[in-house]
């Protein structure tokens, strides 16, 4: 998200709330947006490639090569989502705020805005609504921390984002 450089007038504030992200929340927006890119499912592909090529020749090397090309995605991003709750800054929840204006996120002194034409695209995850700010930045909302804001958030995307990016299934 882009830091406000200069002081415009205060929108009115639509929708606050606070989301503590965890390492599972993390895990599935990471899943989400590989297995929905060309690489996340070129190497499952590839893989299912690879125990084919097993069951018909039984060359030890594909069986190994498909499950590699399998597993390696989901237990790597595994990894980094652990790895990535480790910091500091992952530790406390995040202070979401939205206006006409767009999106700002708060935690502690700092604070980043993103106007509502920048958002990409907004998707629905088993556990998160995600919001896209770029090719591989987002916010991520926890369904069950938003309660019954929820479907406060889903007006307001609706509301300001183009219905051609909205992809959410409620």
């Amino acid at each position: 998200m882009q830091e406000q450089a200069e002081q415009e007038p205060e929108a009115e504030v639509e929708l606050s709330f606070p989301v503590q992200m965890s390492a599972s929340l993390l895990y599935d927006y990471l899943i989400h947006h590989a297995y929905t890119g060309s690489s996340g499912i070129l190497g499952t592909c590839f893989g299912i490639l690879g125990l084919i090529a097993y069951a018909k020749t039984h060359f030890i090397l594909y069986l190994i090569l498909g499950i590699v090309l399998i597993l390696y995605l989901p237990v790597n991003l595994r990894y980094r989502a652990s790895l990535q709750m480790l910091q500091p800054v992952m530790k406390q929840p995040l202070n979401y705020e939205f206006s006409e204006k767009g999106i700002t996120v708060s935690q502690g002194e700092t604070r980043q805005s993103v106007r509502w034409e920048q958002c990409t695209k907004a998707v629905s995850t088993s556990l998160s609504i995600v919001v896209y700010t770029g090719k591989n930045n987002a916010s991520v909302f926890p369904r069950k921390q938003l309660g019954g804001q929820l479907t406060d958030l889903l007006a307001v995307i609706a509301k300001y984002m183009d219905p051609k990016k909205v992809k959410i299934r409620y």
